[in-house]
């Protein structure tokens, strides 16, 4: 019972940053129609930037992340508007290759400032442990989770009481409807990369708090493609459900079983939910007549 309390605490804190990824690439997907394979680069140079402006500038942790969120929202317009929005239009196929190349230049970016020593984030999460009873359970990762679930409740809050939220829901269900009612449909487009960016950078830095700050941070984009597929490409709720679903399978298989099947587990997880719900677990299905 120890064993499985303890899994499930670290399990549910690794997918509360999985969920945050995978906010990211749901938004982008559901108001641009992109898939975006960069989104696991934007964890890293969240982390990296947290990092910087906390051991090179000197800025206390609340100021050097409140500054990563402002170079976060300057990065994800830039992107759209420099990277993405010459693509529309486009195949698809060739705006995934653009996301794939732009993930191969934010990781050379990263080297070329940092260079690829991992780094150990100052502690600004409380590393010691709760006690019950016979269980011991990280400070670390309970904060993890409620730090994750406070924004995953705040970005619920924006998408159904704010103005600016209502009118990603309008555009990503219909952007020729959200254009008869006024809206800027390209305005949408860079906000949805900025607050993508956003939760990356929120992602990161509870990662490189949990486990430093290297480019194996990266790693974690192909969980989060997993991420959205079983909980569905446009379904906020389904990348929170998502992300607890791959971050548990990986502790209780690394915990019960080993041998490295923690890495393949939770994709052989993601085929037989496929199987039977093709749309992921909360997707939205989607019946073309022709």
């Amino acid at each position: 019972m120890t064993t499985f309390v303890q899994l499930t605490i670290t399990g549910l804190a690794n997918g509360a940053v999985l969920a945050l990824a995978a906010l990211g690439f749901v938004l982008i997907f559901k108001a641009t129609g992109v898939i975006n394979f960069a989104q696991g680069d934007f964890l890293l140079v969240g982390a990296f930037a947290v990092w910087s402006f906390v051991v090179q500038v000197g800025l206390h942790w609340t100021v050097a992340v409140a500054a990563a969120l402002v170079l976060a929202v300057v990065l994800g317009v830039l992107i759209e508007r420099l990277v993405l929005r010459p693509m529309i239009g486009e195949d698809p196929v060739a705006v995934i290759m653009v996301t794939i190349g732009l993930a191969a230049v934010l990781q050379a970016a990263v080297q070329m400032i940092w260079g690829v020593t991992p780094r150990r984030l100052p502690e600004f999460i409380p590393h010691g442990v709760f006690r019950l009873g016979d269980v011991t359970i990280p400070q670390d990762r309970v904060f993890a989770v409620l730090i994750a679930a406070v924004v995953l409740a705040a970005f619920s809050v924006f998408f159904t009481r704010s103005r600016h939220g209502i009118a990603m829901r309008a555009v990503a269900d219909d952007q020729q409807a959200a254009l008869l009612q006024g809206i800027s449909v390209r305005r949408i487009f860079a906000m949805a990369w900025a607050l993508a960016a956003v939760s990356a950078v929120i992602g990161g830095t509870l990662l490189a708090n949990l486990t430093g700050v290297s480019g194996t941070i990266t790693e974690i984009g192909l969980l989060v493609f997993a991420v959205v597929i079983v909980g569905g490409l446009d379904s906020i709720p389904g990348a929170i459900v998502g992300g607890a679903i791959v971050g548990l399978l990986q502790q209780y298989t690394a915990g019960y079983i080993g041998g490295g099947l923690q890495q393949v587990v939770p994709f052989v997880v993601l085929v037989l939910i496929l199987l039977v719900r093709p749309y992921g677990l909360f997707g939205e299905v989607r019946i073309e007549r022709v």
